[in-house]
């Protein structure tokens, strides 16, 4: 049997459309984001998020940067939300999470969006930093199937996730693909931003995985549905990879698809803190490497 994205199914029973309907009149007393900051998003307040009853997007195309589950031959198609909920002041695209450099777009518009990347050949729709914009995604998502749209949904997060929020979500969202961060409450609001940081994100992360389960992917090796976890390896903190990489194995999966990324580098106002102050070693990331496996991860990107 050919695959289908499970919000075909949602849509033709009429549930798609109520989850949009009852997400949007969420925004009157927002909670989307684990910041629940209770705006009234509706009525011209911003919140947290810096962003009204319309989502702000930053750009759209063709991505062969991400995973290479997500990229295959015709790259993932990212949709850049601007003005993340998280505020990580080492953050490399910080114009757009903190500056919110992009435009508004209402439903149509981020809906032709969608058909506009899967008419390009792309494997995948992939929503970056969508945490804030739930209502505004599903509002679209009904439009876009109703145009045509067949493609899995990916969503792109920093990790700091309301629960009620993803429980929209189960049966919409094909992949999940968060970021955890840090496994150290102080650091993670220092640095980011965010109260309870490992206790939101190890909640969204079960959740997720209750949804979707392990990554499973085709015959090309393209990703249909499933769980991949990033984690971005910070200058001195490899305690807390190995926090972070013990709860992925052991309440997760040990076939859990992990990420472990190496880039980092001071940016943004990243030089403010001693701590951030030098770009990751080679060293330090082989050694997360290695925790990863030591902690019983078997799919490491």
């Amino acid at each position: 049997m050919d695959w289908r994205p499970g919000y075909l199914d949602l849509y033709e029973d009429g549930e798609l459309a109520r989850r949009a309907e009852t997400a949007m009149e969420g925004l009157g007393q927002c909670v989307m984001c684990a910041h629940a900051c209770r705006s009234d998003r509706l009525h011209g307040e911003l919140g947290l998020c810096r962003t009204g009853r319309r989502a702000v997007v930053a750009s759209l195309g063709r991505h062969f940067g991400e995973e290479e589950v997500l990229v295959g031959t015709g790259g993932s198609g990212t949709i850049f939300f601007a003005n993340c909920n998280l505020a990580c002041v080492f953050c490399q695209n910080y114009d757009i999470s903190a500056g919110g450099l992009g435009s508004e777009v209402g439903a149509a518009q981020l809906a032709n969006m969608m058909l506009q990347l899967q008419s390009m050949g792309c494997h995948n729709i992939n929503f970056v930093s969508p945490s804030h914009v739930v209502p505004q995604i599903l509002e679209a998502l009904v439009i876009a199937v109703e145009q045509g749209l067949r493609l899995p949904l990916v969503y792109n997060t920093g990790g700091y996730d309301a629960l009620p929020t993803l429980k929209l979500l189960d049966g919409v969202i094909d992949i999940y693909m968060p970021d955890f961060k840090f496994a150290n409450e102080e650091d993670a609001q220092r640095f980011c931003g965010t109260k309870h940081y490992p206790t939101v994100a190890k909640t969204a992360l079960r959740e997720m995985h209750r949804q979707v389960g392990d990554l499973i992917t085709d015959s090309r090796g393209i990703a249909r549905r499933g769980l991949i976890v990033r984690h971005l390896v910070m200058p001195g903190a490899l305690d807390q990879t190995r926090e972070i990489m013990r709860f992925i194995a052991r309440e997760l999966s040990g076939d859990t698809y992990v990420n472990v990324m190496g880039q980092y580098r001071p940016a943004h106002r990243a030089l403010e803190h001693p701590q951030l102050r030098r770009p990751l070693r080679r060293s330090e990331f082989l050694e997360a490497i290695s925790i990863a496996r030591q902690e019983g991860l078997r799919r490491l990107a």
